[in-house]
Parts: C-alpha cells; structure tokens; sequence
C-alpha cells in the first residue's frame, strides 16, 4: 500500500519549523466519557489535520504538553504513541517528534458518518452524487440487507470531498423504507445519518469489514487519480438498535491521503483478523 512521507522534507532553509501556539494552555473543554490521553491525542490531530501543524513541524515537547494540559507525562506519551502507530508523526522518543505527510486519521472507535468525522477535523464535508436508483438487490446486497433474492432498493454512488478533495466513493445500499427517506435529502449538502436521525432512524451500531484493493477505472475517474491507486476499503452493514439492518455500504478511500486508527484492549479488541484463501488455491 502506497504512502507519501514527507517527513524530513517540508524544512525551509535547512531548519525544521517549530510551531508553537500561544493558546496552548487554553485546551478545549473536557468531554463527558474521554480519557485524558484521547483528548490530547484528538487536539494534536486537529491542528495537523487543520494545517495549524505542517508536515515538518515539530511538536510541542512533553513538558509543554504536560503543562498544556495539566497531566502526567505518561498519559502525553500514551498519546504520542498513538499517533506514532497511525504513522502522523515520527522521530526519536526523548526530541519532540514531527509531523509527518498528512494522511486524515479516521477513527473506528466509534460509529460516525464522513461528514461528522471531516467537520471534527476542522474542513467542509462535501459530496456529488452520481446515481441514486431504485433497483433490484443483488446477491450480497440481499443478503446483507436480509431481503430476498431480487427486492428492490435503493442504490447509490456518491463522492465525498474535505474542502473541495476527493477523498472517498460511496456505494450504498437501503431497503425501500429507509431510501425513500434518502430520495428526498439533498446528498450533496447534507449528512444522511444526521438527516436520517432528524426523521427517526436511528444507527445503533454497525459490521465493518477492512481491505485494500486497487482502484478500477470508474474509481480512478471519479477519484481523480491514477488507475490502480491503492484504495483502503470498508464493507459495512448498519443496525437499528433493534438490530434491523439499515444499511449495505462499499466504501472505498485514498490510501494516500486516509488513514484507519483503532482503539482497544484486552478485554475488549473490538478487531477480528482473518486470512482470505490466496488467489488460485
């Protein structure tokens, strides 16, 4: 899967840039249910994903960040870790590190839509839509859907930008009651969970199937880019709280500019590996 780093790049007149913040110490209010490490780690993504913080830039250091906000140093390097494992920052521990090339970390912790995830970054979610019809299911659609063979729903295909970029196509799948809901939303506009949720269906929870894969044709036209740019893949089916399902997605993203984070422990992975049989065997 194909990256650009461009750590170690983005120096001007051989010195790395340093950004220092004057509000640093006027951190955003805590949020009920997050840890401390989380709240840094999600304030440092928003000034890089922001641009506040450019790839070459260095961090503030730990004693800045504990200062910043008030905690231990081995929460500020639970979060610098974290944001090391999801390849947005590099160096030596003990120097503060850099930012690396930007890649937009979307999290799995929690289920969001695009346009929620984008706006938490501090961009514009945006969208085009390419189709949206009625027509019959097929095999894997049905039976993600648990409809019969050949019911009708409602079919899109739409891409989604973060201030004017292609960054993601959609192709999604609802039964008939929930994509009569969807015909009369402005998709370009608006976010369909959050328009969904304003009329009463509700996204409980969620089945999220990762891959990669190289982009077709159609995907490299709708996506501006070359045919065969690595895509990182989601397959996702969508529940009610009763556990109905909602929704049937394929979305695929630019593995060059999107990046995939999950949060777990022990107890709780929250991650299921699984070895797919090797073409030709």
């Amino acid at each position: 899967m194909a990256s650009k780093d461009n750590a170690g790049h983005a120096h001007e007149g051989g010195h790395r840039r340093s950004a220092h913040r004057t509000s640093e110490d006027t951190a955003a209010p805590f949020q009920r249910g997050q840890t401390l490490h989380h709240r840094i780690l999600e304030e440092l993504r928003l000034q890089i994903h922001s641009g506040e913080l450019k790839p070459g830039d260095a961090l503030p250091s730990e004693g800045e960040l504990i200062k910043r906000f008030k905690v231990a140093r081995g929460t500020v390097r639970q979060a610098l870790a974290a944001l090391r494992a999801e390849g947005t920052i590099a160096g030596p521990r003990g120097r503060s590190p850099l930012v690396r090339d930007r890649r937009l970390a979307q999290s799995f912790t929690n289920l969001i839509s695009f346009s929620a995830w984008i706006t938490s970054l501090g961009m514009e979610p945006s969208g085009r839509l390419i189709e949206l019809a009625l027509r019959p299911a097929g095999e894997e659609c049905a039976e993600a859907l648990r409809l019969p063979p050949g019911a009708l729903v409602y079919d899109m295909v739409r891409v989604r930008f973060a201030d004017g970029e292609a960054l993601m196509i959609e192709r999604t799948a609802w039964p008939q009651p929930v994509g009569a809901l969807v015909a009369h939303i402005d998709v370009e506009r608006c976010s369909i969970y959050a328009e969904l949720r304003r009329q009463g269906v509700i996204f409980a929870s969620a089945h999220q199937v990762i891959d990669a894969l190289p982009a077709s044709s159609m995907d490299a036209r709708l996506l501006q880019a070359a045919p065969r740019t690595p895509l990182l893949r989601v397959r996702r089916r969508a529940f009610a709280p009763d556990g109905e399902p909602l929704e049937w997605s394929d979305d695929r993203y630019l593995a060059t500019r999107v990046t995939f984070t999950l949060e777990n422990t022990v107890a709780n992975a929250g991650l299921i590996r699984r070895l797919e049989p090797a073409a030709g065997r």
